[in-house]
């Protein structure tokens, strides 16, 4: 017999249990349906996280302490010297080459205060370079100035969601906040840049001179500071990198390169994709596992329709058709089921993934990977769960068939 004639029979079959057909396909729908929906979260995860990455700022490197280096590197850091310092950050800035921007960042929570209204959030106290490095501008007023480090004074630049809670409707420019019952001056309020991609809302901060936090908001407690650099170029990251771990363990003696962390934008992103991709498989094989359910559903179903079927399938043989034919008639069954589930399983995939982007206000990317791939295994796992079936089909005993009943 024909392929033609094979398919036409094997579609046949099929419609005239529309019901079995239909459920039997239901456990390849949700599979693919939640594989394309699942992966689609996952690469939607990893392009906000490139994005905001990428928003952080131009070659930008972190300086840190390692503190998870050794046990007596945390003794030391509790009070013998190897904690960055504002001298530290002022020798990146005059002795490596390629440092473009240089800022000291120290962070701190504070409750602030205008007239009757109270919020808590975070104090970040920057250099003027911060707001190169980080690409920042402000949507009012201004940024504060050099001098305004120099002297220490009592000025602050504040995100919007700082600006909405405490303001309200008035205009922020020029009003007195307490932070700690000091007095700054609010000089700006910084473009907004929503939220990150751990669900924290960036514009929830305040950025103040450096000088004015260490002296006014810190005092003499234990601090830990960060350093940011900006390298001049991108090609230069790792030679501003190597320079800066060289002048750090020149300057605090006793210690080695690996007592501080310098790291780029490019670390950072790749530790964050690795991340996200791992995610991104670990959802997917999650979901698979449904895809998996429905394969055995269809081959348990197929198992009941060769049951059902001996006496056609005694009839077929006895008319001609040959064990092949029998064979090839129930894989293409399993696969059609398969492949058409797959494609319905695509579309509320595709539908599922932005649903749930719109809620989470998430950018969903369903890739054409993912939509080969749902097909590519939905065919697969026709093949694999239809190939029992069509076999026991097969090499049924054409007396015994015939005599079924």
């Amino acid at each position: 017999m024909s392929i033609t004639g094979i398919i036409r029979i094997a579609f046949k079959s099929l419609t005239r249990n529309k019901t079995r057909t239909f459920l039997t396909m239901l456990g390849i729908i949700i599979g693919v349906a939640a594989v394309i929906t699942m992966l689609a979260i996952g690469q939607g995860a990893k392009k906000i996280v490139e994005d905001q990455i990428s928003s952080m700022g131009t070659n930008v490197l972190m300086v840190t302490v390692n503190f998870t280096r050794n046990s007596s590197n945390v003794r030391q850091a509790a009070g013998s010297g190897t904690l960055l310092n504002l001298d530290d950050a002022v020798a990146i800035r005059s002795q490596v080459e390629n440092a473009l921007y240089v800022s000291p960042v120290y962070n701190t929570f504070a409750q602030l205060k205008f007239e009757s209204q109270n919020w808590r959030t975070g104090i970040m106290g920057v250099d003027t370079d911060y707001f190169y490095i980080r690409n920042m501008n402000a949507s009012q007023g201004e940024l504060f100035y050099d001098s305004d480090v120099e002297n220490g004074n009592k000025v602050c630049v504040i995100g919007k969601t700082v600006a909405d809670n405490l303001f309200g409707d008035v205009d922020p420019i020029g009003q007195i906040i307490r932070i700690r019952n000091i007095p700054f001056t609010v000089k700006g309020v910084m473009e907004s840049k929503g939220q990150n991609v751990m669900g924290a809302d960036q514009d929830d901060s305040v950025w103040a001179p450096y000088s004015t936090v260490y002296a006014r908001l810190l005092g003499q407690r234990w601090r830990n500071m960060m350093i940011i650099v900006s390298a001049s170029s991108k090609e230069k990251i790792t030679e501003v990198q190597q320079d800066i771990l060289e002048l750090l363990q020149n300057r605090h003696r006793g210690t080695t390169s690996e007592e501080f962390l310098v790291r780029s934008q490019t670390d950072i992103a790749e530790t964050a994709s690795k991340v996200s991709d791992t995610m991104t498989i670990l959802l997917a094989s999650i979901a698979g596992i449904s895809l998996l359910v429905g394969g055995i559903g269809i081959m348990n179903i197929m198992l009941v329709s060769v049951t059902e079927r001996i006496k056609e399938i005694g009839i077929r043989m006895a008319v001609g058709a040959g064990k092949r034919d029998v064979m090839l008639q129930f894989i293409i069954e399993a696969v059609t089921i398969s492949i058409l589930g797959g494609f319905i399983g695509i579309l509320l995939g595709t539908g599922a993934a932005k649903i749930v982007g719109n809620a989470m206000q998430w950018s969903v990317a369903v890739t054409p990977f993912s939509i080969l791939l749902s097909v590519g295994f939905s065919m697969a796992i026709g093949i694999f769960f239809g190939w029992y079936p069509a076999s026991k089909a097969a090499n049924l005993n054409l007396i015994d068939a015939l005599r079924y009943e």
